[in-house]
């Protein structure tokens, strides 16, 4: 082996020598990662996204994969005529809406089953209808009805703890039921964090189009690394956050005061997003942390 090949392979050494201490501390503790946005129609970083959390599952961590797929059901409701409404950033989502929704979104979960499969990974994909796992109530949008979107209001997370214990990769696509077992569209962002709080999740990641929270949004060299919870509500009260970076950040909070340990907000533009984050010393994204957490830094 020559110089510059044993340069290279010792960079890989470094690379996983780096890596181990997070492979200790997160085996066998569950990760719920809420993908969706470009990743999501980018079919290199669709691949990448993939790879990742497979690799997670394969030394030892418990991923679960909740996806949105609103940009995908957009496309399909305009091949029928239907153009679509969004109030408060929700979608209005009518009975022909929900049918398209349930159609693309299905497809999109066994897609993704598929992705997994192919890396040598058992997957399975569910929606929240199955095994009772999302029941939900009509949710409103700043008192607007806005058709058949839910409010989760409960999550039975047995069906996920048995595919996990059975060792396959659960894939949830975020469709949900009210008590007359009416069929309602779900927000992903909040079914992730649902089904986060429900498991008491070691990590719940948030994969989206921006590289993370700003002091700032103006100004892209204030990204914040890590915040805690009190910081992350200064943030929000002080009224620089906003657009789609309001909910998420209200979600992260509701998730960690809930039991998860950190929630993370990565860019799922940048290739392999989710291990600079979690296996490497300063990541890439922004981690909310509770109160009495620290960073888990080995220098």
């Amino acid at each position: 082996m020559e110089g510059k090949e044993i340069e290279q392979s010792m960079g890989k050494a470094e690379v996983l020598i780096e890596a181990l201490p997070y492979i200790q501390r997160f085996n066998r503790k569950i990760i719920v990662v809420k993908y969706g946005g470009s990743a999501m129609v980018d079919e290199e970083l669709k691949h990448q996204v993939i790879q990742d959390v497979t690799l997670l599952k394969l030394v030892g961590f418990k991923p679960i994969i909740v996806h949105g797929g609103g940009k995908e059901i957009s496309k399909w409701a305009g091949k029928v005529g239907i153009e679509p409404e969004f109030i408060g950033g929700l979608r209005k989502t009518d009975a022909q809406t929900m049918e398209i929704a349930e159609m693309v979104l299905g497809k999109v979960n066994k897609s993704l089953v598929q992705y997994v499969e192919e890396l040598g990974v058992l997957a399975v994909g569910i929606s929240g209808k199955d095994g009772g796992l999302l029941r939900v109530d009509k949710k409103y949008s700043d008192g607007k009805d806005i058709g058949f979107v839910g409010d989760i209001k409960k999550v039975n997370p047995k069906i996920l703890y048995d595919l996990l214990e059975k060792d396959f990769l659960p894939i949830v696509c975020p469709i949900g039921m009210d008590d007359n077992y009416q069929t309602y569209n779900i927000n992903a962002d909040d079914a992730a964090c649902a089904i986060a709080r429900a498991m008491k999740a070691e990590k719940l990641a948030f994969l989206t189009d921006i590289e993370g929270v700003y002091k700032d949004p103006s100004d892209k060299s204030t990204l914040i690394s890590e915040l805690t919870i009190s910081e992350a509500k200064e943030l929000l009260a002080g009224g620089n956050i906003g657009g789609g970076m309001l909910p998420k950040l209200n979600n992260c909070i509701d998730a960690i005061e809930n039991g998860v340990s950190r929630v993370h907000i990565l860019d799922g533009r940048t290739a392999h997003c989710l291990l600079l984050e979690i296996f490497t010393n300063k990541g890439i994204g922004t981690a909310i942390i509770g109160e009495r957490e620290t960073r888990f830094y080995h220098e």
